[in-house]
């Protein structure tokens, strides 16, 4: 009789189906980069910031002259880039509202945590990719608006100069400040699953509550005023330190720390509940 053959050695074996986070990473970036919401709605943002700082530059020359000297002494070249991030805010904040909600509303979110069963790994694959497009987007945008309504401001030669003090964190800034605001909104949006509910949250968050925070009483609101969402991470846009206000990157961290407990609460839902 012959020998029966020997069995094959076990070589160590290669998990080829375990999906990695770079993986995760990748496939996020191709979905943000070909979805044409995207495109259009950082374009929105960009028009909408460039824009109306350079409208708002304008409405500053023409009206000048008639401000009060109270008025005068608190303006700086960056205001009107401060206020226009006001209405671009909302713009990159529905990108990251979009982001998430959109695949909610599809279905695909089923197959996206199929292919991707470790939901940790989705959610900040998709957080971190968001928040580098509009980190880059954010700061580009931001120089182009700031040098726009310069061109304009030195028609009354209320320009200023990238070089000035504090005037290149504040310009930088405006783009970390808008990436925390779309990482927020995305956190939003995953954890109510609906665009125009969860863009109307993000609404109340940057806008509302900043308004209802001028109303409290003077002997506690200030104090409470300053922490209020767009109040504290608005403090990074303003090249001077406001009294009254927190510090420029005091405020961001306060915003970013709001907007790493929201995060944490999605992830904790996103984790639990079905898709």
């Amino acid at each position: 009789m012959s020998a029966p053959a020997a069995a094959p050695q076990a070589g160590p074996r290669r998990d080829t189906g375990r999906v990695r986070f770079g993986h995760v990473l990748s496939s996020e970036w191709t979905k943000i980069a070909t979805v044409r919401s995207t495109f259009w709605t950082l374009l929105a943002g960009a028009v909408v910031l460039i824009g109306l700082s350079a409208l708002w530059a304008l409405a500053f020359t023409a009206s000048y002259d008639q401000m009060s000297d109270r008025d005068r002494a608190t303006f700086t070249p960056m205001l009107p880039t401060q206020v226009a991030y006001y209405f671009g805010m909302v713009v990159f904040g529905a990108l990251g509202v979009l982001v998430i909600t959109a695949e909610h509303g599809t279905g695909m979110i089923k197959t996206a945590l199929t292919a991707v069963p470790r939901r940790a790994h989705y959610l900040a694959a998709k957080t971190a990719v968001l928040g580098a497009v509009v980190l880059v987007v954010g700061i580009v945008v931001t120089f182009a608006s700031f040098y726009a309504a310069q061109g304009i401001l030195a028609s009354k030669h209320l320009d200023g100069s990238i070089g000035d003090p504090g005037m290149l964190r504040a310009v930088a800034g405006g783009g970390l400040y808008l990436a925390l605001v779309a990482v927020l909104a995305l956190a939003i949006g995953t954890l109510l699953r609906h665009t125009a509910g969860s863009i109307v949250v993000l609404f109340v968050v940057l806008f509302v509550l900043g308004i209802a925070g001028g109303f409290l009483p003077s002997s506690w609101g200030d104090a409470v005023n300053k922490f209020l969402p767009s109040n504290a991470g608005g403090a990074i846009l303003d090249p001077v330190h406001k009294s009254g206000s927190l510090a420029p990157w005091t405020g961001l961290g306060v915003f970013a720390i709001y907007t790493a407990v929201v995060l944490a609460a999605a992830l904790v839902l996103f984790e639990r509940r079905d898709a």
